[in-house]
């Protein structure tokens, strides 16, 4: 195979973790590209060049590679079920040079048994693991099981430093609760009372929504215009009590604007400020949820923050497979923007197919 002669810009694309188009522009000289990708694609190419028969080499060895994917169950919760389309678009787009992606599943509400699915995984003998690792304690022994076994693995949604993985993929999760603060603070000239809300989530042993409410907390730490009382819930749908708490805190008079740290609870905190007719309450939320892009074009959700899980999820097996295959270093951390979408701008960003 003659590198030079059947290379593909999708397979320049892939190799550079960016778009086709991107790619396109560079090889034309035409339209915008940011320098971070100019990098990225030349660095490719240049690659390509010194090492003609990379691709060539690869899949004439024959090797397959096989990937772990460790993710909550996405049945239960469309925020992991975005993220397993993109662990079925990785597998559809890696097919190709031998690479298989095994889904390894867990209930978010079972956290004994994740080091025993950590250690069905190490059963299965991968080449390499991406994983979300939300359970913070749990977690820590599976890294080192994966150590222990020389096992390079790949984080996204939620970064344990500690952990020592190859890379991290996500969001400043403490920039994101100072941006959902700043979201609900715009235009509040008088004190008054904001709420946190953790629904459907253990916050002890989740470190990605702290992050958010401490961010959220330094924010108003840092502007003391006016008086506001912060208020943190962590409420179970599934507690006999779930509706009091919820009626009680919107009973507050003084309640202002509701922050909601996941994206499955901003659509149960917008179920209940349209039954109690609160479309005065400023709501902040996560992720374009079908549920929830429902109540942002109603206006009872004012903002969303997208963290784009599919992608996190297709760029950390790509990060993976490049590393295997090619011997690519790996981005110690990619954080992808902070994506505040409105009932104004949301047709026009999901019709952009940039998410």
């Amino acid at each position: 195979m003659d590198i030079g002669k059947n290379i593909r810009i999708k397979d320049i694309a892939k190799l550079a973790g960016v778009s086709v188009g991107t790619v396109d522009r560079v090889l034309h000289n035409r339209g915008r590209v940011s320098d971070e990708a100019l990098k990225k694609v030349t660095s490719v190419m240049d690659q390509i060049d010194y090492k003609p028969n990379l691709i060539a080499r690869t899949l004439g060895s024959n090797k397959n590679y096989k990937i772990a994917a460790l993710i909550p169950d996405p049945t239960v919760d469309a925020y992991w079920a975005q993220t397993n389309l993109g662990i079925i678009q990785a597998q559809a787009e890696w097919a190709q040079y031998g690479v298989t992606v095994d889904t390894f599943t867990f209930d978010i509400f079972d956290k004994n048994a994740f080091i025993g699915l950590a250690q069905e995984v190490l059963e299965t003998a991968p080449d390499g693991i991406v994983m979300a690792p939300i359970f913070y304690h749990e977690s820590l022994p599976a890294f080192e099981l994966f150590r222990d076994q020389s096992i390079p693995y790949v984080l996204f949604n939620t970064n344990i430093p500690e952990s020592q993985p190859l890379g991290f993929i996500g969001q400043n999760l403490n920039q994101s609760g100072r941006v959902g603060a700043e979201l609900i603070n715009l235009g509040q000239h008088e004190s008054g009372t904001f709420a946190v809300l953790h629904i459907d989530e253990d916050v002890h042993d989740s470190i990605h929504l702290l992050e958010k409410e401490k961010g959220f907390r330094e924010y108003f730490q840092e502007h003391r215009k006016h008086k506001f009382e912060i208020v943190d819930f962590i409420l179970n749908p599934n507690d006999p009590s779930f509706d009091n708490q919820l009626e009680q805190l919107l009973a507050d008079k003084t309640l202002k604007g509701i922050f909601v740290s996941t994206s499955k609870g901003t659509s149960v905190a917008a179920s209940y400020l349209e039954k109690h007719g609160k479309r005065d309450i400023r709501l902040i939320g996560y992720d374009l949820l079908d549920e929830n892009l429902k109540f942002l074009r109603s206006g009872i959700i004012d903002f969303l923050i997208n963290q784009n899980p599919k992608r996190q999820a297709l760029l950390g097996i790509s990060h993976l497979v490049n590393h295997l295959m090619f011997k690519k270093s790996a981005p110690s951390m990619e954080l992808f923007p902070l994506e505040v979408i409105t009932q104004q701008n949301v047709d026009s960003y999901l019709g952009s197919g940039i998410h």
